[in-house]
């Protein structure tokens, strides 16, 4: 209730400050209009009070071209954004004519009018507004530096000089303006993102139409000024062409179905920090398989759009939602003052996602596993992001909690395993020959009849430095990231390439391969397993999965369909470490399942403790009744084994019989195997001694 009571406030604290902050921003935002307007005037008053000889003997033209200019920038051409750099202002043809045919104060004062129209326009902020107009300030300063330098003066009758001097007057508009742009975008954050190199191609390219326009606007009035307003004309098809680009640009920012921004979108974002702390919220939402599944994808689909529109609603102007595909979303934070005010925002959203969806007159209820990854002092890029995020995410459903924050202090988090971790998805992402990740195989043998009946894939990693790792360190390091998928689509490649092998050779044999929590929720390993059957004609028979409870318990739901589908393709489940989770008995009963595996941690100490003899006992009875296998891990000894026997066990897997071997060592050991029965009567079991 404390936790329930806590989330409101947290609503109802975010609600009043988002109707506060909506009012100052209206306010802010008439402010900069005042201001931008009554600076244009006083810049423009001096210009005229210092040169007011020259603008007093300026002919009708360039009265005419100075109006037109200030006209046509109350429809800029924006790009992507609203940056100053990212603006292109049509007046720039009228300006870029006047400072060659009358100087550069005529044309500047003609600038910072329009430039003044373009920014209360776009409602940009003073600042912006101020960048806007120093670039094109020192843009006409250098063009007229140019025209002064070549002696290019436009007049009524231009040769094919003039056109080449002119050429060189607005390629230095073009490096002064953009250059300085860069520059000082590099020292306001020496990491700040790079325009693309395609919008930047557009932009320049439609600056350039517009100022080559220019002295044929020039060239025209002195011949009529009725023909000048023809120009207008030209500045629309320029327009059409930017914004073209930028309907374009925008395109491959937006997600299809939802409207939202996709993952470029958030990775343009992330790359644009500065300076200030943000989170990266990664919502996952629960159980979304089975809505899919159940009311069919056309609803699923309804359901992904609902809950984009109320993320949407309840996420302040200032962050960004995104869906970064299936049923995975993404809020980027922007004014956030640590962990904590970053976890009040994650319940802020999963309390917005806890009120039910209707669909159809169906109310459906959804929520969402939240983790959430803190941008600090260094521009982390958006990948590094997204992984921590994720990482924290599956922390939270494996936890059962709704958010989990990334951090250093977790233990699978220290720089060691950091290190770990990097080594391991280098080395499957080049899939290099000597990369050092091997599968071990362990017999399974039937204890009735000393039959193998199957094998178990271990993995194992020869780490050029740390020597060999165990698979419990490697899953401990790669479980909680996407590297974890890379892991298990290598295992059940190689683990079905093996039995292909063997079955080619006349030896069938079953494989039994772990996979992990994650891997289950991704819901895709039925399709790649089906991919690889199919591929290397392996049957589905031949090839067995070990789930943990533990995979069973972060959600349930989805890890049932993705068996049940397994199932149906022929692949066994087996459920491993049984007694050792939660929940087991309603687990046998609802999962479609064709072994347990008993607990080493019980097999080892049956033969001297009777605690341990009577839960394997129990399991193995309890297996027999439901009609699955009982398979022992941890089989070390010949009186442990004889126990097993008497209980009734079906398989044993252990060093009594075999410990885990490379398939080379594998097919010699099978080679000399000759199969040995427990005998009939088990040895009786030991008395703890006092």
């Amino acid at each position: 209730m404390e936790a329930a009571r806590l989330r409101n406030r947290v609503a109802n604290t975010h609600a009043t400050s988002d109707g506060a902050a909506s009012g100052h921003a209206g306010a802010k935002r008439r402010r900069a209009l005042v201001v931008t307007a009554g600076v244009a005037v006083l810049v423009d008053g001096l210009l005229w009070a210092l040169g007011w000889r020259t603008f007093a003997g300026l002919p009708g033209a360039y009265w005419l071209m100075a109006v037109l200019a200030v006209v046509v920038d109350a429809r800029p051409y924006v790009l992507a954004d609203r940056r100053a750099s990212s603006v292109i202002l049509p007046s720039i043809c009228f300006t870029f004519a006047i400072a060659l045919a009358w100087g550069v104060v005529p044309a500047l004062a003609v600038q910072v009018a329009a430039v003044a129209v373009a920014g209360v326009r776009m409602r940009q902020a003073v600042r912006r507004t101020f960048h806007l107009a120093v670039q094109h300030a020192v843009a006409l300063g250098a063009a007229a530096g140019v025209a002064a330098l070549v002696s290019l003066r436009i007049g009524p009758r231009p040769d094919w000089d003039d056109a080449v001097l002119t050429v060189a007057a607005a390629a230095g508009w073009i490096l002064a303006r953009y250059g300085l742009a860069a520059g000082v975008a590099r020292l306001g954050s020496h990491r700040r993102r790079r325009p693309r190199g395609r919008r930047r191609g557009v932009e320049v390219l439609a600056a350039g139409a517009l100022l080559l326009l220019g002295p044929v606007v020039l060239a025209t009035a002195q011949v009529g000024l009725a023909f000048v307003p023809l120009v207008l004309l030209a500045l629309h098809a320029v327009h059409r062409m930017v914004r073209s680009a930028g309907e374009s640009e925008r395109a491959a920012r937006v997600d299809e179905l939802t409207g939202l921004p996709n993952r470029r979108a958030l990775q343009a974002s992330v790359g644009d920090k500065g300076g200030r702390q943000r989170a990266l919220l990664l919502l996952d939402l629960d159980r979304f398989r089975t809505v899919n599944d159940a009311l069919g994808h056309r609803v699923g689909d309804r359901l992904l759009v609902e809950v984009a529109r109320r993320l949407a609603d309840v996420v302040p102007a200032h962050d960004l939602v995104v869906r970064l595909g299936g049923d995975e979303f993404a809020v980027l934070a922007n004014r956030v003052d640590g962990a904590p005010e970053a976890r009040r925002i994650a319940y802020h959203l999963a309390e917005a996602l806890n009120r039910p969806f209707a669909l159809d007159g169906l109310p459906v209820d959804v929520s969402a596993s939240i983790g959430i990854a803190l941008q600090g002092d260094s521009a982390d890029d958006c990948a590094t992001l997204l992984r921590e995020a994720e990482a924290a995410m599956y922390d939270a459903k494996q936890r059962g909690d709704q958010v989990a924050v990334y951090g250093p202090d977790a233990a699978h988090h220290s720089p060691d395993r950091l290190a770990l971790l990097a080594d391991l998805r280098r080395a499957l992402r080049e899939d290099a020959p000597d990369d050092g990740i091997v599968l071990f195989y362990q017999p399974q043998i039937a204890i009735a009849t000393g039959e193998v009946v199957g094998v178990e894939a271990l993995l194992r990693w020869q780490h050029p430095e740390r020597g060999l790792v165990g698979p419990e360190e490697l899953i401990r390091v790669a479980e909680p990231t996407p590297v974890m998928r890379l892991l298990t689509q290598r295992v059940l490649h190689d683990v079905v390439a093996q039995v292909a092998a063997w079955r080619a050779a006349g030896r069938p044999l079953r494989a039994a391969v772990n996979v992990s929590a994650r891997d289950l929720h991704a819901g895709g390993i039925a399709d790649r397993i089906e991919e690889l059957l199919h591929e290397y004609e392996v049957p589905a028979d031949l090839i067995q999965l070990e789930i943990t409870e533990s995979a069973l318990m972060a959600d349930p739901h989805r890890v049932l369909n993705t068996i049940t589908r397994l199932d149906r393709m022929g692949v066994a489940i087996s459920l491993d470490d049984f007694g050792t989770g939660y929940s087991s008995l309603q687990h046998l009963r609802r999962l479609p399942l064709a072994e347990v595996k008993i607990d080493r941690s019980f097999v080892l100490g049956m033969a001297a403790d009777r605690g341990d003899s009577a839960i394997v006992r129990s399991v193995i009875d309890l297996a027999e009744a439901l009609g699955l296998r009982a398979v022992a891990e941890g089989v070390e000894d010949e009186r442990t084994w004889r126990l097993l026997a008497g209980a009734g066990c079906h398989a044993a897997q252990g060093w009594f019989h075999a410990r885990p071997m490379p398939p080379d060592e594998l097919d010699a050991w099978l080679a000399k195997y000759r199969p040995i029965r427990p005998g009939p009567s088990p040895l009786a079991i030991a008395r703890p001694s006092n």
